[in-house]
């Protein structure tokens, strides 16, 4: 079901940005749900964001206001900007494509925020 390549993950202070980037091959972005997961040590992979084929895109509650979802079906590339990062946002960050139970999944990036 294609393949998926994040990007971005850094080490940041807490208030600070970054932005993580998917780049999908094999599928067209704007045709499946898109989302972006997060899996911190010691814990369950949880959803961030996804974006839906219609555009819409839906956020977890913890990240509402601060991040947000998009896509450049140009680049067949899905973005994650993350702004006023907290230390509770470090994770590993997936990329996904076809939801969580039969999708699939990149390699991950790292996220680490330093308070």
């Amino acid at each position: 079901q294609g393949q998926l390549v994040e990007s971005g993950g850094d080490l940041v202070q807490a208030g600070g940005s970054l932005r993580l980037s998917c780049v999908a091959s094999g599928i067209i972005i704007s045709l499946n749900v898109m989302g972006w997961y997060r899996q911190a040590p010691g814990k369950e992979r949880e959803l961030v964001a996804n974006i839906v084929r219609s555009g819409i895109t839906n956020y977890a509650d913890s990240v509402k206001g601060r991040f947000t979802i998009s896509r450049d079906s140009a680049k067949n590339t899905v973005y994650l900007e993350m702004n006023s990062l907290k230390p509770e946002d470090t994770a590993v960050y997936y990329c996904n494509v076809g939801g969580s139970r039969y999708g699939s999944w990149g390699q991950g990036t790292q996220v680490t925020v330093s308070s």
